[in-house]
């Protein structure tokens, strides 16, 4: 086997990359022994850990699947190792938010397919830890899945987040389970039950702390975005559960994990994954304002925290920045938000500061710039009641006063009037 020495193999050639080292190390299984495999496989792993999106993608093939099952079916690899494979490229798939649909057309689907059919049918004789863990992989790795396999795998992912054990192994199973179940559709006959469930563990969990934050920010998204009936969840979700107080509290304690001034490709692998989680909140918060209407003073609390997200990321993290912006653009397009709570919450002012910056991002600029078009959207017409037009105006005014304090409404004018093709007849903030 080739050595590595300083970043050169020992015949003076560079290195492999990630991907490249891991199809040589998958080669290289069929002639291991159990242990000798296994010890590859957390190799594999880390590998994976390193990986970018374009090196997953040239990894995650249906080649690389049909050469898995055919390992598996000429038992040069063990179940359980592939297993222990299979489910750590999943959770990495999800966590990156990397959609790959290779193993749907592989014979390694297909397979899995029929032995969570067959362990399902065992009851009460079939192995456990290999039901769950068949059922995890296959979901982790996709989310195709027919209304058969949906009765098998929901009940089976909702048992095991279930459980309640604070211990560090317990909220592994569970974060697995709902990263797996995260990935799943969902079917209208069983919904009920299950979004009860969820609420349940969601209740336990602002009580006790028994999840990883992950697993906290998971058993969220599968209430919120699982549901095609919203008007029943959102009195439960806005002001029983209280969800814009809860994700501004994960995203300020996650926030301390991370340092900021660090560039990001000198972060480490934990602090990746803490920021693979801010992003994923800042993603999903834009479902809980599309989808539940009720106004909450609690909103503000929850933009003013992605204010601060946005402010300690935009000099080494563009990304997370960017989707800081986005968030607060979409939100800005959405009438159930009010424009009261993004004044109050310091948004506004946040995107006036970018424009204002003397080493102005071309994108986060051009973000914000959208950003102030659609609150001019807001401002449009007149309202036919006396309170709600006093209160436009006043909004309108306090807007007016920032741009000019700031000294960037000729950028917003003439950002404007290069879109003005997208108006009907006026030009919102600035139409006389």
């Amino acid at each position: 086997m080739e050595e590595f020495i300083d970043g050169k193999t020992e015949d003076g050639n560079r290195e492999m990359a990630p991907n490249e080292k891991f199809s040589k190390l998958l080669e290289e299984l069929k002639n291991c022994s159990v242990t000798e495999q296994k010890m590859k496989i957390e190799e594999m792993n880390r590998l994976i850990d390193e990986m970018n999106k374009e090196e997953i993608e040239h990894v995650y093939t249906t080649e690389l699947f049909n050469k898995i099952y055919q390992m598996i079916e000429e038992e040069k690899l063990t179940m359980e190792n592939a297993i222990l494979l299979l489910k750590h490229m999943g959770y990495c798939n999800i966590l990156k938010s990397i959609y790959v649909e290779d193993f749907f057309f592989s014979s390694l689907s297909g397979r899995f397919e029929e032995m969570i059919v067959d362990e399902e049918q065992k009851k009460e004789g079939n192995d456990e830890k290999l039901f769950i863990d068949l059922v995890e992989c296959y979901l982790l790795l996709g989310n195709r899945m027919s209304v058969d396999l949906h009765h098998i795998c929901v009940p089976c992912l909702i048992k095991v987040a279930f459980k309640k054990e604070e211990d560090e192994e317990t909220q592994k199973e569970v974060e697995m389970a709902l990263l797996a179940l995260s990935n799943a559709g969902y079917e209208a006959v069983e919904q009920k039950l299950h979004l009860n469930e969820i609420k349940t563990i969601i209740e336990y969990h602002q009580e006790h702390h028994n999840l990883t934050r992950l697993a906290y920010q998971l058993a969220w998204s599968y209430l919120i975005c699982k549901s095609n009936n919203y008007k029943n969840l959102e009195d439960v979700v806005v002001n029983e559960l209280h969800f814009a107080r809860e994700a501004a509290k994960e995203l300020e304690e996650l926030s301390k994990c991370v340092d900021w001034k660090r560039k990001e490709e000198r972060t480490g692998k934990t602090e990746r994954k803490t920021m693979d989680i801010i992003s994923r909140w800042i993603g999903f918060i834009h479902h809980f304002f599309y989808r539940f209407h009720l106004e909450n003073e609690e909103n503000v609390g929850l933009f003013s925290c992605l204010v601060n997200v946005f402010r300690a990321s935009r000099d080494n993290h563009d990304e997370i920045g960017k989707k800081c912006v986005i968030l607060f653009y979409e939100s800005a397009n959405n009438l159930t938000v009010e424009v009261d709570d993004l004044l109050k919450s310091g948004a506004i002012d946040v995107i006036l500061e970018e424009l204002h910056r003397p080493t102005l991002n071309k994108g986060l600029a051009f973000e914000s710039l959208k950003f102030f078009y659609r609150l001019s959207l807001r401002f449009k017409g007149k309202e036919d009641d006396e309170i709600k037009e006093a209160k436009r105006k006043e909004l309108k005014r306090k807007m007016l006063e920032k741009m000019e304090e700031k000294g960037v409404e000729d950028n917003i004018i003439n950002f404007q009037k290069s879109l003005k093709f997208l108006y009907a007849k006026d030009d919102g903030f600035f139409h006389v």
